[in-house]
């Protein structure tokens, strides 16, 4: 399987949060399936850190990619042809950061790892 994480999810996974459901974490930890982090997450948990809202051991820029790197999680690039979906896409979601997960998981043909339940409102595999 080739799963994106929602950028909770990714948090919750990297501080051991009881949140993240067994099943999540074991996909994860499963070495068969290719596991993402967009570029989109990490924008998303970077804004919220300099707003004050997201706590974090370390600066973002350092800590996230450690973090991703550490747990053998791929990062996944913003490119044209996953922003092109946008104008395909109907109005459910007003978070911009998930809408454009969502953009990048129907471009590349991504599971998206999330609770978020407005997510699973458009036609793209979630976990």
């Amino acid at each position: 399987m080739r799963i994106l994480l929602d950028t909770h999810i990714f948090l919750w996974f990297i501080s051991g949060n009881t949140k993240l459901s067994s099943d999540v974490r074991d996909a994860i930890c499963d070495r068969a399936n290719e596991i993402y982090l967009s570029a989109v997450s990490v924008w998303e948990a970077t804004v919220k850190y300099q707003l004050g809202k997201l706590p974090l051991p370390e600066h973002p820029g350092t800590y996230l990619p450690l973090q991703r790197d550490l747990h053998q999680i791929s990062s996944l690039a913003l490119d044209e042809s996953s922003v092109a979906q946008l104008a395909n896409l109907p109005p459910l979601h007003r978070d911009p950061f998930d809408r454009m997960l969502i953009c990048q998981a129907l471009e590349k043909g991504l599971t998206i790892a999330t609770v978020d339940t407005a997510v699973r409102a458009y036609s793209v595999s979630v976990m």
